[in-house]
């Protein structure tokens, strides 16, 4: 018997439905360089790292705002009218989630990247160094593999 088959797989509306609403609620980091690099204004790039890490590394363009520092106060000058897309350091760490909830919890519309700054570099896109935001904006981008 087979170990796949041994759960029936969805019906097509369910499996239609189920992965439609996945991508509501992520991103990769192949869309947001494309993004990015088109100068999507709708969309602000957050890395929710400390800031140390941020200076150390960053998504072109993204802005520094720790999850742990994440509250009305630190978020009240952001634009409610724009998505977030938060980051961390990949896979292994959650401080993107975090971010993503408070930010949801604070009122504001969010996305999480997959795969965080990790998956950014895997991708071959650019990094940013230092406190400054930095810009993807016009940036070539080589040919997604996906």
């Amino acid at each position: 018997m087979s170990l796949v088959l041994s759960h029936p797989a969805p019906s097509p509306a369910e499996s239609a439905a189920f992965m439609a609403a996945k991508l509501r609620f992520h991103a990769d980091a192949w869309d947001v360089a494309e993004d990015l690099s088109a100068g999507i204004a709708a969309l602000v790039v957050i890395d929710t790292r400390s800031e140390a890490q941020y200076a150390a590394g960053h998504v072109p363009g993204a802005l520094s705002l720790p999850h742990r520092l994440m509250n009305a106060a630190s978020t009240a000058s952001l634009d409610r009218s724009k998505t977030y897309v938060t980051y961390c350091d990949g896979i292994g760490c959650n401080g993107s989630t975090k971010g993503a909830l408070k930010l949801a919890l604070l009122g504001f519309q969010v996305k999480e990247m997959l795969g965080g700054l990790d998956f950014w570099k895997r991708d071959g896109h650019p990094v940013a160094l230092g406190e400054a935001p930095g810009s993807m904006r016009g940036h070539a981008l080589i040919a997604c593999a996906c």
